[in-house]
């Protein structure tokens, strides 16, 4: 797991950024003095943080027989999808986005994950999502099974709308109609889901049925424990 640690992308990108303020004078000075004070300390904890953790995870499978090392540092997708998910990794405090992160790389030690372009979109998925794209999806990938989860009774609507059943779900969506189309909508344009708008009228039993494709069935499973 040492490789992981080695100089990536964004280390060089970091060094580009700090020599290109310290060449400006007096200003380059302190914001390069700002720049290692604010940034670095919190970015190299976000990274070893990461790191511990994956190989915690990598260590303990191969404990259990499911991984071998040696075999994983020739696997040139799980190392492409170990220099991804660091660089997604230390740009967010997500702890969900966090664990996204760890099981997409656990999937792929494992040889549970699609193939390699379409992981490749996952991950920039996982980037560029919030923690409310992910709860929407997974919430919608299966309604019910969500409620019965969560130790709540689904509403029993003659008719109603997925918009309703969602912030019956999670209250503290109410109030938050734009942010929630908009979101609904960066979930379509992906491919995750392919239904119509979240306020469209329709039965009960048809707010409470699954919504996403079979492309958002891979991305959950992609980014969700194994």
């Amino acid at each position: 797991m040492s490789d992981i640690n080695k100089t990536s992308k964004g280390d060089i990108l970091y060094a580009v950024v700090k020599a290109g303020l310290g060449s400006i004078p007096v200003l380059g000075s302190a914001a390069t003095e700002l720049f290692g004070l604010v940034v670095t300390p919190p970015l190299d904890k976000r990274r070893q943080e990461w790191m511990n953790e994956v190989a915690e995870k990598i260590k303990s499978l191969e404990e259990s027989n499911k991984v071998d090392f040696s075999s994983l540092s020739q696997n040139e997708q799980f190392i492409d999808t170990i220099i991804q998910a660091t660089s997604i990794a230390i740009k967010t405090s997500e702890h969900e986005k966090i664990v996204a992160l760890k099981n997409a790389v656990t999937n792929i030690a494992l040889n549970e994950a699609p193939e390699k372009t379409k992981s490749q979109i996952f991950l920039n998925l996982v980037d560029s999502f919030t923690v409310w794209h992910l709860t929407i999806l997974t919430f919608f990938d299966n309604p019910r099974t969500w409620f019965q989860k969560a130790g709540q009774t689904p509403p029993n609507l003659m008719m109603g709308s997925m918009f309703s059943v969602l912030k019956t779900a999670y209250p503290t969506l109410a109030g938050q109609d734009e942010l929630i189309d908009l979101i609904w909508n960066d979930l379509h344009n992906a491919g995750l889901h392919n239904t119509s708008g979240l306020k469209t009228m329709m039965s009960g039993d048809g707010t409470l049925a699954e919504k996403t494709t079979q492309l958002g069935k891979e991305f959950i499973k992609f980014i969700s424990e194994s």
